[in-house]
């Protein structure tokens, strides 16, 4: 050290301005609480927590606008009592019935691919189960609210209903 002034030292290395190290007792974990291969039994998956999977991966597939409804679904999903466009059942068989608006110019069948494979594996890896039965249906398609709408010969995107894409000769119910 470096004397500056009246008994204040200045530090030659940036060693000499860390502490010294306290006398700490090492941790020590009690080996009953840790856990090092999975017990077997069983869990509690509520039905809720399946649909906040689902909702996440189908949300987050491309092409995905929203789910569709009617008018009443939509208002008993936002008070929190229906989830509009969504269908969980849980019993020996898992089912997952989705009702999807799709954006308008993507490939409808790819994006049922997409949300098909995106569902199945988040399911299979959070609970480690298959969908027996899983059902897409497209509801509608919906311009992007920032997006261009593409150019679409003879009608406008409006007239373009449910079972036009049935019609159409898709894969997609």
């Amino acid at each position: 050290m470096i004397a500056q002034g009246p008994g204040r030292p200045i530090p030659e290395r940036l060693d000499d301005l860390t502490p010294a190290p306290c006398p700490t007792r090492a941790r020590e974990e009690d080996p009953a609480r840790v856990a090092i291969r999975p017990t077997p039994g069983r869990s509690l998956v509520t039905r809720h927590a399946v649909v906040d999977i689902v909702r996440t991966a189908t949300l987050g597939s491309y092409g995905v606008t929203g789910f569709a409804a009617d008018p009443l679904t939509r208002v008993l999903g936002f008070l929190g009592l229906a989830q509009p466009g969504l269908t969980v059942r849980i019993g020996d068989r898992l089912e997952v019935e989705l009702d999807l608006d799709i954006a308008l110019g993507v490939p409808v069948a790819e994006v049922a691919r997409q949300v098909d494979s995106a569902v199945r594996y988040a399911i299979r890896r959070a609970l480690g189960r298959e969908i027996e039965r899983f059902v897409i249906h497209v509801g509608g398609l919906r311009v992007q609210p920032a997006g261009a709408i593409p150019a679409v010969s003879g009608a406008p995107p409006e007239a373009i209903r449910p079972r036009d894409l049935a019609d159409s000769g898709t894969d997609v119910a």
